[in-house]
C-alpha cells in the first residue's frame, strides 16, 4: 500500500511501530480487547494484595496452595470443553463465566457472616482468575497472528494490558471509599462482557485482513488425544521444548513470589487502605514504565538481537537486582525491585514468551499452554511460597540471605532463557527450510 494512501491512524503506527496496513485494526481491537480484560482485573488485585498482609506465612502459603489445586481442575474443564467445543465460541465464554461469579461475589457478600472466609476465598478465586484470562487471550492471539507477525505485534498488543493496567488500579485508589469495595466487583464483571463482541469480529480479521485462514484454532474435530482433558499434561512432560518453558516459567515464580513475600512483610505495620494505595501506585509505576518499553523498546530488541537476549535481558537484571537487595534490604529498594520485575515481564518477557507458541501445533498451543501458563505457573507459587516460609522460618534467614539465594535462581533463570531463545531460531529455521 502506498504511504500517501494509507489512514492517519496506520500512518503514524508505521512510524513508531512495525505494523503493517493490512495489520492495523486486527492490532488495535486486540489491543482493545486486553486493555479491557486487565482493567477490569487491576481494579480488584490491589484489594486482594492488600489481603496478604493480614495473613501470616504459613496462611498465604496454604492459599497459594489451594490456588494451585482449583488451577488444575480449572485446566481439567477447560482442557474438556475446547477439545467439544468450538474455540470461537470458548473464548468469550470464558470471560463471560468468570464476570458471572464476580458477579456472584456481589451478591453474596452480604449474606455470609465469615469476612475472613470471604476474603480467602476472593484471593483464591482471583488469583485462578487472574492468569486464566491471560493465558486463554495469548492463545487466541496465537492462533490469529502468524509466526512472522507475531514478533512485530505481540510487543504492541502487550501494551494495552499496561495501559489497561494503569487505568484499573485508578478506580481503586481515587474512588474505592466513594464506591465501596463489593461494588468494584460488579464493575469488573461488567468489563468483561466488552470483549466478548471483539472476538467475532478478530476472527474475520483473522481470514481477511491479516490472511492467516490456515491457522488453526479449533481442536473439536481433533484426533482422540484432542478430547482427553489431560492431553495438555501428557503433551507438556513428553516435549523437551514445553518443559524448557515449564522450567522458564518456575524461575520466574520464584522471582515473583520471593518479592511478593518480602513486600508483603514490609506492608505489614500499615493498615489495609494504605496497603491498598501503595500496591495501586506500584501498579501505576509498573504499568507505565512497560508501555513505554512495549511500545518503543521490544519489538526492535527481538527483531535486532534476537529470543536469546530477548528472555534473557529482564533474568539478568533481576541478578542485579537481587544483590542491591541483599546490599541494602530496605522498603524502597524491594518496591524498585518488584517494579522493575512486573514491568519487564509486561513489556519484554511475556511477549517474547508468547512467541514461543507460535511455533507449535494448535493442540500444544490451546492444550498444554494452560497448563505451563496455570499449573506450572501455580505449581511453582505454591513450591516457591513454602521454600521462602522455609528459608525465613527454619533457617532463620534474614532478606540478605534470601536476596542472595534468589539471585542465583535469576541466574539460572537466564541460562533458561538464553536456551529457549535458541531453539526458538533452529525451529524457525528448521520451518522456514520446509517450506
Amino acid at each position: 500500500m502506498n504511504e500517501n494512501n494509507k489512514g492517519p491512524i496506520a500512518r503514524i503506527m508505521s512510524a513508531a511501530t512495525k505494523v503493517e496496513p493490512n495489520e492495523t485494526r486486527a492490532t488495535i481491537l486486540s489491543f482493545l480487547f486486553v486493555f479491557t480484560l486487565m482493567a477490569a482485573y487491576f481494579i480488584i488485585r490491589p484489594v486482594r494484595d492488600a489481603m496478604a498482609s493480614d495473613w501470616t506465612r504459613a496462611e498465604t502459603s496454604f492459599l497459594w496452595t489451594l490456588t494451585f489445586f482449583f488451577s488444575i481442575v480449572a485446566v481439567v474443564v477447560y482442557g474438556f470443553v475446547i477439545a467439544r467445543v468450538r474455540f470461537s465460541r470458548v473464548v468469550p465464554g470464558v470471560y463471560i463465566f468468570f464476570a458471572i461469579t464476580f458477579a456472584g461475589f456481589y451478591l453474596g457478600s452480604g449474606s455470609v457472616d465469615d469476612a475472613t472466609l470471604v476474603d480467602k476465598t476472593f484471593y483464591v478465586w482471583l488469583s485462578v482468575f487472574s492468569l486464566f484470562h491471560v493465558s486463554v487471550f495469548w492463545s487466541f492471539m496465537s492462533g490469529l497472528f502468524s509466526k512472522d507477525q507475531a514478533p512485530r505485534l505481540f510487543a504492541i498488543i502487550a501494551s494495552g494490558a499496561s495501559i489497561g493496567a494503569i487505568v484499573g488500579p485508578a478506580i481503586p485508589t481515587f474512588f474505592a471509599e466513594d464506591i465501596g469495595v463489593m461494588n468494584l466487583m460488579l464493575i469488573s464483571a461488567g468489563m468483561l462482557l466488552i470483549p466478548v463482541p471483539m472476538i467475532s469480529a478478530l476472527e474475520k480479521l483473522k481470514t481477511t485482513e491479516l490472511g492467516n485462514q490456515d491457522l488453526q484454532a479449533d481442536l473439536s474435530q481433533a484426533q482422540r488425544l484432542g478430547k482427553n482433558p489431560f492431553s495438555g499434561f501428557m503433551l507438556f512432560v513428553k516435549d523437551p521444548y514445553l518443559l524448557a518453558i515449564g522450567i522458564f516459567i518456575l524461575m520466574y515464580v520464584t522471582m515473583s513470589t520471593f518479592v511478593y513475600m518480602e513486600l508483603r512483610e514490609f506492608l505489614a505495620p500499615y493498615e489495609r487502605a494504605q496497603r491498598t494505595e501503595i500496591q495501586a501506585s506500584i501498579d501505576l509505576a509498573v504499568n507505565s514504565l512497560a508501555v513505554l518499553t512495549a511500545l518503543f523498546a521490544t519489538s526492535r530488541l527481538t527483531t535486532r538481537f534476537g529470543m536469546a537476549t530477548t528472555l534473557a535481558i529482564i533474568p539478568l537484571l533481576m541478578v542485579g537486582g537481587w544483590l542491591i537487595v541483599a546490599a541494602v534490604p530496605i522498603l524502597a529498594v524491594v518496591i524498585g525491585l518488584q517494579i522493575a520485575r512486573r514491568a519487564g515481564n509486561y513489556a519484554i518477557t511475556r511477549p517474547g514468551r508468547e512467541m514461543l507458541f507460535t511455533q507449535v501445533d494448535a493442540e500444544t498451543r490451546y492444550k498444554a499452554k494452560p497448563v505451563i501458563d496455570i499449573v506450572v505457573y501455580r505449581g511453582g507459587d505454591m513450591v516457591t511460597a513454602w521454600l521462602h516460609t522455609g528459608l525465613r522460618e527454619t533457617l532463620n534467614l534474614g532478606l540478605g540471605g534470601v536476596a542472595l539465594f534468589a539471585a542465583v535462581i535469576a541466574g539460572i533463570w537466564a541460562m533458561a532463557g538464553a536456551y529457549l531463545g535458541r531453539a526458538y531460531h533452529r525451529a524457525d529455521r528448521s520451518n522456514g527450510s520446509d517450506n
